[in-house]
């Protein structure tokens, strides 16, 4: 179930992911204590603008996979150095954010 406090906890995280790296949803799943739920992790940022401005565009699925159909987000990610592999993929071994 979705509250607004765990909405947050979601959301701090991702305020945390340093310019010019990314993290993927199992990955911020794992640091509020939920493994399992990268999709929850997704859900919530699907709906971030209600809640202000994170830098959502930072995190990927596990393969370092983009949002498909979010154009805007290679373009954020290439202002901030991050340099995209072919078929719109971030290279996880250069850029994950290691925290």
């Amino acid at each position: 179930m979705l509250d607004e406090m765990l909405i947050y906890e979601i959301l701090s995280v991702v305020e945390e992911i340093p310019e010019g790296q990314v993290a993927t949803y199992g990955q911020i799943a794992k640091l509020i204590g939920r493994d399992k739920n990268a999709r929850l992790v997704g859900k919530v940022l699907s709906m971030s603008q209600f809640y202000g401005q994170y830098p959502c565009h930072r995190v990927v699925n596990h393969c370092g996979r983009l949002v498909p159909g979010w154009h805007e987000q290679s373009f954020l990610l290439c202002q901030e150095g991050v340099v995209l592999k072919s078929n719109h993929h971030v290279d996880l071994k250069k850029y994950q954010w290691n925290c």
